[in-house]
């Protein structure tokens, strides 16, 4: 497994890599950090080689515009499409979660911004404890067709190879359509790029 500590490029990446080693080994896997922490890193081609042949990429938490920055329309986020639409397992925690939709929940206020844009029509919020001001302001923010989502700690959000969804792991998701707690059949089914 490839772990990107991008999002955490300024909060001690490496720790980010030794929490997901640890992590992954208690669950029979083994991963290995790759330092795409700036744009230079994201633009460089034998980072983007590396990335293309992965077949387990984990994005780690930290700091979803931080990562977003570094990743939009660079060599290494066309290779992580690229790997994805060949079959590879994409996964994030956190801010690596938070980006990977279009739009993306802005963690200074709860309103809306640019995601990587990965999956249309989802906003991720992690850490969801339960509704709280912030998020009713977000959840109202929403424009129509935009399905928020609030997933626990420990808890993720999973899209099956064939489209479907479903919610694993210790905690809970709460999701919102148009301002609506809604289920999983409102999320959207997004295949890969062509």
């Amino acid at each position: 497994m490839l772990v990107l500590p991008t999002a955490a490029a300024y909060e001690h990446p490496e720790r980010s890599v030794a929490q997901a080693r640890e992590w992954f080994a208690s669950l029979g896997g083994t991963a290995r950090g790759l330092d795409v922490l700036g744009r230079s890193d994201a633009q460089d081609e034998k980072l983007a080689a590396e990335v293309a042949e992965a077949r387990f990429i984990y994005l780690s938490g930290g700091s979803p515009l931080h990562l977003r920055s570094v990743l939009k329309s660079s060599l290494v986020w066309d290779a992580i499409v690229a790997a994805w639409e060949g079959g590879a397992v994409l996964a994030g925690s956190s801010a690596g979660a938070m980006v990977l939709g279009d739009p993306m929940v802005d963690p200074r206020g709860g309103a809306f911004t640019l995601g990587l844009g990965l999956v249309a029509q989802l906003a991720i919020i992690p850490h969801y404890s339960g509704y709280s001001e912030k998020i009713r302001r977000t959840v109202s923010l929403a424009q129509p067709g935009l399905v928020v989502v609030g997933l626990a700690e420990r808890t993720a959000l999973v899209r099956d190879p064939a489209g479907t969804w479903r919610i694993s792991g210790e905690g809970r998701a709460t999701l919102w359509l148009e301002g609506k707690e809604t289920s999983l059949e409102a999320l959207p089914h997004p295949s890969p790029r062509s």
